[in-house]
């Protein structure tokens, strides 16, 4: 069971569920130290004070805002913890949303939230579920590390997830990074959509989505200390520079994506793309010819039951 991060409490209208927070994921990055070189001597960082010129110790530390460039408020993690804040002791519940509303941008980490004790259980599960079958998620405000957070609060698999958020005025304008205006023709989009469904996948499962670096490096460290030859890294095929013919570039793309699943490659874009439409326009009459024939069936069913419910007149 991974440490408690906070503990608090969640909070929807006067609904009040006692929770734990532990982290949703791991971090398996190998991870260096540095040396010096001549002797393989640790380096390490020390804290020094600007004004005596000596090392202070953890004890000695604490936390300031400079005000200005000569003066510094000093602050308490005493005071941090008792802001006058309705979310510092509480992941308050703002509204509820659908997820396809909330740019994913805004997402951040993620945590596992627990339930407190045995009377947190049913409103815990309550909130579950609830969210489970409205389909929404839950926007909500608290308080760490010195400041106001928002959050995004899902179920996922019988629990509890919050997901960290950025405000949205720390999401920065992307027309500031917008291409120069440029032409892109109807095939060239279709031939992109092609690639796509060429590329479309269930799930994130497979060998793609494996950390392969970690493993490299593993391997790499591995062999140093062995004191044997380091392993060598696959050649990479040539790059183009540009990309001077898109269409191309799609066509051998989609020949690569469905060489690597076994399948034929020699798809033509275009003929994909007409397949494509072709699917689509057949559906919906599919669709409404079913919807055609339950509502024959469900009124013949009802005028039989009418029929049959139907006393005969007198003489």
């Amino acid at each position: 069971m991974p440490r408690t991060i906070w503990s608090g409490a969640i909070s929807f209208g006067l609904v009040t569920v006692p929770i734990h927070v532990v982290s949703a994921t791991e971090d398996h990055s190998v991870r260096f130290h540095q040396y010096h070189l001549a002797d393989m001597g640790r380096v390490r960082v020390k804290k020094v004070c600007e004004l005596e010129d000596r090392e202070v110790g953890n004890a000695e530390i604490g936390k300031g805002y400079e005000y200005a460039k000569d003066q510094v408020v000093p602050i308490s993690d005493q005071e941090l913890s008792n802001l006058p804040l309705p979310t510092a002791k509480a992941i308050e519940i703002a509204a509820f949303v659908p997820l396809e509303s909330v740019d994913p941008i805004q997402i951040g980490e993620g945590y596992y939230l627990t339930p407190d004790g045995a009377v947190a259980a049913k409103p815990y599960k309550l909130l579950v579920q609830a969210l489970g079958r409205s389909s929404k998620v839950a926007v909500a405000k608290y308080a760490w590390s010195g400041r106001e957070r928002l959050g995004l609060v899902r179920a996922l698999e019988g629990a509890l997830v919050l997901h960290a958020m950025r405000w949205p005025d720390e999401i920065r304008d992307p027309s500031e990074i917008f291409p120069p205006p440029v032409e892109v023709d109807e095939d060239e989009i279709e031939g992109a959509l092609a690639l796509m469904d060429t590329m479309a996948r269930e799930d994130l499962a497979g060998e793609e989505f494996q950390d392969t670096y970690t493993e490299a490096l593993a391997k790499v460290i591995e062999a140093k200390r062995e004191h044997q030859p380091l392993p060598e890294a696959p050649t990479e095929p040539e790059q183009p520079g540009q990309v001077l013919d898109l269409m191309s570039a799609l066509q051998e793309s989609v020949d690569k994506a469905r060489s690597s699943r076994g399948e034929a490659a020699d798809a033509d874009v275009h003929d994909l793309s007409r397949a494509k439409k072709t699917a689509a326009r057949k559906t919906p009459a599919k669709k409404t010819a079913a919807k055609t024939a339950k509502k024959t069936t469900t009124a013949k069913k009802s005028a039989a039951k009418k029929t049959a419910g139907r006393k005969p007149r007198s003489a």
